[in-house]
């Protein structure tokens, strides 16, 4: 039986929640219901940005007051999004990301921060969490997690297909008569939004006005490339700091993010051998696909049409929060989220934590 389920998603570029509704029996999308972002305060965005700096040294009562901060704001943005549903009882459960502060899959380690209980007593919804641990505890690299939604969505499509998420880090979905292939491609948006922020105090860099003006250090750029990263076959993941990217500082404001657009795109590129075919279609989600700049430079290196996930019908703002409240339901339901050929788990792995919301919490 299909069920309705929230989404919610804090992802690398830590600008905020986003939050989605979408009715599913864990295998086809039956419905997609409103959706909206809620923006972090500055205070909390620095807090966070602490938090992911630290990484596996951050103090655990920190983590854990993090924690319960980001559940009471998650909160809040599941109060919103129901008062914009038309049934609001209707919704049975919650797929919480958390926010990553660390990935280690070298070390079987992952931490994704955030207090499902708390946020199942505060909303009195069902909520799933911790949805990476089963399958690092098996053996794979716990991210990414979303191509099962992609493949969801992308039924009946011409195949072969990609779909690219260019969120902080880029990772990509590759749909063929053979299954599904996914892996992390590299660096994305995030090194574009520290250096721009950096540089400007700006968060990210506007409609690409930056990257559209600058010129592409090509030597700094085969420097990058030159990361064992790239000669690494898949499945395999990153974590949001694994590339320094130094050499950067001698470089105008703009060179340095046309450089760092570069780099995102030549390291999809990059991953073109890693696959089983060429995609006939490039799929982009992500903050990415609002960068003109940066979509002309994968056009470039594709050879392929490469269009915003909207020419599908999809919603680029959404689809995270959307594949968490799926992957949600397909926990519940004992189902796979992950497969060999996208985390390279040895087998098909259910996950995630169960939080029932207590019989004694009001429905906000």
């Amino acid at each position: 039986m299909s069920q309705v389920a929230i989404g919610l998603m804090s992802g690398t570029s830590m600008d905020g929640i986003d939050a989605a509704v979408i009715e599913t029996d864990g295998q086809a999308v039956t419905w997609r219901g409103p959706s909206r972002t809620v923006p972090y305060e500055a205070g909390f965005r620095i807090r966070l940005g602490a938090a992911v700096a630290a990484a596996e040294a951050i103090a655990a009562e920190e983590e854990r007051a993090l924690g319960d901060a980001l559940a009471r704001l998650h909160a809040e943005a599941v109060r919103a999004l129901l008062a914009e549903i038309d049934a609001p009882e209707r919704v049975s459960l919650i797929g919480f990301h958390g926010h990553t502060t660390w990935h280690r899959p070298e070390k079987g380690l992952t931490r994704q921060i955030g207090n499902g209980a708390l946020l199942a007593e505060l909303t009195g919804v069902n909520v799933v969490n911790d949805l990476r641990a089963a399958d690092m505890a098996a053996g794979g690299e716990g991210a990414p997690l979303a191509p099962l939604y992609h493949a969801a969505l992308a039924e009946g499509f011409e195949k072969p297909l990609a779909v690219l998420n260019m969120g902080g880090v880029g990772n990509v979905t590759y749909l063929g008569d053979g299954g599904i292939i996914a892996f992390d491609t590299g660096p994305a948006n995030a090194p574009i939004d520290d250096w721009v922020h950096a540089r400007t105090g700006q968060r990210f860099d506007r409609d690409g006005a930056l990257t559209g003006r600058g010129r592409v250090d090509e030597a700094l750029l085969a420097v990058w490339l030159a990361n064992p990263y790239f000669a690494r076959r898949p499945p395999k993941s990153l974590d949001r700091n694994d590339f320094p990217l130094e050499g950067l500082d001698a470089l105008s404001t703009e060179d340095g993010a046309a450089s760092l657009a570069a780099f995102a795109a030549a390291s999809v590129a990059a991953g073109l051998d890693r696959l089983p075919g060429r995609p006939l279609r490039w799929l982009v989600t992500g903050g990415g696909r609002h960068n003109p700049a940066l979509m002309e430079m994968l056009r470039a290196r594709l050879k392929a049409p490469v269009e915003p996930v909207e020419a599908a019908g999809w919603d680029g703002d959404a689809m995270e929060a959307q594949a968490f409240a799926f992957l949600a339901v397909r926990s519940r339901l004992g189902l796979p989220l992950t497969l060999p050929g996208t985390t390279g788990v040895a087998r098909p792995m259910s996950g995630g934590v169960f939080h029932p919301a207590p019989a004694n919490a009001r429905r906000t």
